[in-house]
């Protein structure tokens, strides 16, 4: 009983962050940032106390495919509150805070096959930690990447639509696309070098997919990354780039996890 208060208090605060943003967007309501910010840190308490009931099992976290899912969404809510202090990220919480919803309501619904990890294994942990902050930060991207793609196109067509009257300027949001990325690479090189240190054999047969389009993503990341410096990139080519990247990397983590765990119904 105590799981499922929690998540419908979760779910309740998740709804009142998104329709507060939605009024927001449309100019019904004026909204400050400490508004926002009490409402999504409420949110994240009452989601951070149900990770901590459905993820932890004697001695061991279970970091299943929908336990995964409901901690990375934690943390792309917790991520961007932090931004929204000092950054123009409003539009965003209309994407995370559904998501966030749709993760919780999906832990209480379906079950998979546990994967523990051992709470005294800080190298796995860590390895971890660092996997879940860089798929955070891409998820952050890919959103980001979709409303600069679509404000470039609208822009480009002379089209004012309530979409570009509320989002910053275009310098705003690459500048902002860029840092994601750049935050998002340091995180998965940091992951990809934790889990050639600690994890026994990174191209096992569990891992091989997950570390293939891990390096091919982080590949393309970099690719984008130089071709900004170097030939000058933005707008709809930079939110290629980085859908393109980020699209791998999902396909990597969730998709080896889906075929695993929900599929062949392999835990561990």
């Amino acid at each position: 009983m105590g799981t499922l208060i929690l998540a419908v208090t979760t779910l309740f605060l998740y709804s009142i962050g998104t329709a507060l943003q939605a009024l927001s967007f449309r100019g019904r309501v004026n909204t400050s940032v400490a508004i926002v910010t009490l409402i999504g840190a409420l949110a994240l308490t009452s989601h951070g106390v149900l990770i901590w009931e459905t993820v932890r099992s004697q001695g061991a976290f279970n970091l299943g495919f929908f336990q995964s899912s409901v901690l990375i969404s934690w943390l792309i809510v917790a991520l961007l509150l932090i931004l929204n202090l000092r950054k123009p990220v409003q539009s965003l919480f209309l994407c995370a805070y559904p998501l966030a919803a749709i993760t919780v309501i999906f832990i209480l619904t379906f079950h998979s096959p546990p994967r523990f990890v051992a709470q005294d294994n800080w190298g796995m942990l860590s390895h971890i930690a660092l996997s879940v902050t860089a798929y955070s930060l891409f998820s952050l991207a890919a959103a980001q990447a979709l409303l600069l793609y679509f404000q470039n196109r609208q822009l480009k067509q002379n089209y004012n639509s309530l979409l570009v009257s509320n989002l910053p300027p275009l310098q705003t949001m690459e500048s902002l696309l860029f840092e994601l990325v750049w935050a998002g690479v340091i995180m998965l090189v940091l992951s990809i070098i934790t889990g050639a240190i600690f994890v026994d054999d990174l191209f096992a047969q569990d891992l091989a997919h997950k570390t293939l389009f891990s390096l091919i993503s982080l590949a393309v990341f970099v690719g984008l990354l130089i071709g900004r410096y170097t030939q000058g990139w933005r707008g709809i080519t930079a939110s290629r780039w980085t859908l393109a990247g980020c699209m791998l990397l999902m396909i990597g983590f969730y998709g080896s996890k889906l075929v695993l765990e929900l599929i062949f119904q392999r835990g561990g």
